[in-house]
């Protein structure tokens, strides 16, 4: 209940402060809110996309599921059967924010991508195919609900994704041990302050000018709000988009700090 307090008290503060995109100076972010936040085209990789949401939505099939994030309280994990489709709605967002996925990676075309928290792939399905010649790994911590993502993936024929099971924890170094730069970062794992903000350091490490990092449910909790803001006040960070759902972050160089909280 105090979260759902909070993210209602957080949601008006949102619309109160969201601004259209005449009201932005920066050309890099006019350019981002013009050709990527409100571009209304139907473009050709939403059909796979709303595909992939129906058949989700549908699954019956009943799964044990791990949860070593928010889900499980105060304990390390959570073990549980549900049905996928259970899964698939209390973990999905709205499916423009999958499509929004999609415009950013066909706008920046980034060559390596990594995900925190495939679930049953939707995000996964809308970052690989928005740049199908990009590379994506995306991490789950429960082996059967990644199983679910891969075989969707499969029927799709979405082959640019590698699949890394395990806890955050453990499988973060080893995977980024294997990439140059991370080119777009989508954390949505732990919707936790200390886990995103290790997690964010971690992949620090490997960001460059043109990187793009993407936080979900950055209003979920007041815990969530605090780590939100760290991130955008880190030396590194030059520029940061509020779009309520979403946080996403740039690195470009030369360029004032700015924050921007639009509409899409």
């Amino acid at each position: 209940m105090q979260k759902r307090f909070h993210r209602m008290g957080a949601f008006l503060n949102y619309l109160l402060e969201k601004k259209g995109p005449h009201s932005i100076h920066s050309p890099f972010i006019y350019d981002f809110s013009t050709k990527v936040l409100q571009n209304h085209t139907n473009l050709k990789g939403y059909a796979k996309i709303e595909k992939a949401r129906k058949e989700m939505f549908s699954n019956r099939n009943v799964i044990e599921t791990v949860d070593f994030g928010s889900g499980a309280g105060e304990k390390q994990f959570s073990t549980y059967r549900a049905r996928v489709s259970q899964l698939a709605k209390a973990r999905s967002s709205h499916i423009r924010y999958y499509k929004l996925l999609h415009r950013i990676t066909e706008y920046f075309k980034p060559e390596t991508m990594l995900e925190f928290g495939t679930s049953t792939g939707l995000s996964a399905i809308s970052l690989a195919t928005g740049n199908p010649t990009g590379r994506l790994i995306t991490m789950e911590g429960c082996a059967s609900v990644s199983h679910v993502a891969s075989s969707l993936l499969s029927r799709l024929k979405v082959d640019n994704v590698e699949y890394a099971i395990g806890n955050f924890n453990h499988v973060l170094s080893a995977n980024l041990e294997t990439v140059k730069q991370l080119d777009l970062v989508f954390f949505d794992g732990n919707h936790r302050k200390e886990p995103t903000l290790n997690y964010f350091h971690h992949c620090l490490t490997k960001a460059g000018e043109n990187s793009i990092f993407i936080f979900d449910d950055i209003h979920w909790s007041a815990d969530m709000e605090e780590a939100w803001i760290a991130i955008q006040k880190h030396e590194q960070v030059t520029l940061s988009v509020d779009l309520f759902q979403f946080g996403i972050v740039f690195f470009r160089k030369g360029v004032e700090k700015q924050h921007f909280v639009l509409s899409m």
